[in-house]
């Protein structure tokens, strides 16, 4: 598994999945969203039980990580995003995702290349204050610096500390506090 080409690949959809969030209608979205979630089990579970789907299995086999159930980190991020958009406005779950998107790549890929100084739970000093430092910048241009920097941090905390999939929680966690902030 290559790493940095998995966390560009997220960056990259992550960012399509938070346009496709704020260019269409909630029920549209929300219904992809849906459809995405069933399909996407059913092709895990098929995967986990040894079927071999052509172009899926390849693309899970090069780009899933080793101890992980096949789409989990996609199915996750899938699932965070429809819980945001059912539960705060459509541009809040934007932010959201963008938020995840860039957080979250930016951290792993930073943290990966010049990582040094360990904090918590594998991760490094670096890598989380890349990734805040980045995800600040972004928000600025959708929300005042001050709201910006507070949600990046919050965001950067919340994928340092959390105990579960940080895509199930740091959208949650960005749309809780913009939701709170403006």
């Amino acid at each position: 598994m290559n790493e940095s080409l998995r966390q560009i690949i997220h960056l990259v959809f992550g960012l399509a999945i938070a346009v496709f969030v704020l260019a269409f209608d909630r029920e549209l979205v929300v219904a992809a969203l849906m459809l995405a979630l069933f399909v996407g089990f059913i092709l895990s579970d098929a995967l986990s039980r040894g079927y071999v789907i052509p172009l899926i299995s390849a693309i899970i086999a090069n780009l899933e990580r080793r101890d992980a159930a096949p789409g989990k980190g996609a199915l996750f991020f899938t699932l965070g995003a429809l819980f945001c958009l059912v539960f705060f406005d459509q541009e809040i779950a934007f932010l959201g995702l963008v938020v995840l998107s860039l957080l979250d790549s930016v951290t792993t890929l930073v943290g990966v290349r010049f990582g040094r100084t360990r904090i918590y739970n594998h991760k490094t000093l670096e890598g989380t204050a890349a990734g805040i430092a980045v995800t600040a910048a972004a928000l600025c241009l959708f929300a005042p610096p001050a709201i910006a920097l507070v949600t990046a941090a919050a965001a950067g905390l919340t994928e340092l500390a959390s105990p579960v999939d940080d895509n199930l929680v740091i959208p949650v966690a960005v749309c809780l506090v913009l939701t709170l902030l403006l």
